[in-house]
């Protein structure tokens, strides 16, 4: 059984830069079949933004999706974990924070992604939540 975020993280990222439009990056969400993507200035992390962000703070405020920047739908507050952190305390961490991800860094720099799904499948891959997670995803 994993032990640390490393072991179990997407180590494949997407990223964009913050004035990339909320157009793209729903476009670049469904050809790479995710729901986040990293908001990043060259390798470092300023935000996340997650399907769920583009329609709640972009397109439900009525704004033109095609002007609208990533950087004005995207959470910056963000709360990381290193490739080092011990599962049990990255879950305290998504539970602390009620986040559903976590971006994983390596000196400040991101090289990761660990998400309830991860650790569903991890932790109980027979559960609703781990046997929803390792499903491909609907067409």
């Amino acid at each position: 059984m994993a032990q640390h975020v490393r072991d179990i993280m997407t180590s494949q990222l997407v990223t964009v830069e913050p004035q990339a439009s909320v157009t793209a990056v729903a476009k670049k969400m469904r050809d790479e079949d995710i729901g986040v993507v990293l908001v990043t200035e060259g390798d470092e992390l300023r935000g996340l933004v997650s399907d769920r962000d583009l329609v709640v703070r972009a397109l439900a405020e009525g704004g033109d999706p095609e002007q609208t920047t990533v950087a004005s739908a995207c959470s910056d507050d963000l709360v990381t974990v290193t490739l080092d952190e011990d599962l049990d305390r990255a879950v305290e961490i998504m539970r602390e924070h009620s986040v559903r991800r976590l971006p994983v860094v390596d000196a400040g720099h991101p090289v990761g992604i660990v998400s309830i799904g991860d650790m569903a499948i991890e932790r109980d891959a027979r559960s609703a939540l781990g046997d929803i997670s390792a499903a491909k995803p609907n067409q």
